[in-house]
């Protein structure tokens, strides 16, 4: 993977609005985010106005970077529709699958919600889940990948 590459596209969207790129060369995936600050700032009128002053230092970009040979060498799990990705059944109950965790072929691994419909994603391989890459709540696309599982 190019390094001068990558930071190369650090420096271009430093000072911009882009919060995250991400694309995928013949080597390997990259994805590149960025802290750009509070989002918005609510205040009620009833309330009394304090202005507060606060020096953010610019963060650095996370940068990850994933080969084709470390991605190949797992299954992964892709969102079969559009949706929100939840990681467990309910608000406040601990989620289906922890990375790390053994799943068995037919064990739900997450839902996704679709026209408020609860649709259980299971799993086809028994395996090791490696990696969840969809934070919960998150919106998904077709075919997004979801789970990396290490078969056994």
């Amino acid at each position: 993977m190019d390094k001068n590459l990558i930071f190369e596209i650090i420096e271009k969207i430093k000072g911009t609005k882009i919060e995250e790129v991400e694309f995928e060369t013949e080597e390997g995936k990259i994805k590149v985010k960025q802290y750009v600050g509070p989002k918005e700032v609510i205040t009620q009128p009833s309330a009394p106005v304090i202005e507060v002053k606060e020096e953010i230092k610019a963060a650095q970009p996370h940068i990850e970077v994933e080969t084709k040979q470390e991605v190949q060498k797992y299954h992964v799990i892709k969102s079969p529709l559009v949706g929100t990705f939840y990681r467990a059944p309910s608000p406040g109950a601990p989620p289906f699958v922890e990375e790390g965790d053994m799943v068995s072929k037919g064990q739900v691994l997450c839902i996704i919600e679709a026209l408020k419909v609860m649709n259980e994603i299971e799993s086809d391989v028994n395996g090791k889940v490696v990696k969840i890459l969809v934070e919960n709540g998150q919106p998904v696309e077709y075919g997004q990948e979801l789970f990396y599982i290490e078969p056994v």
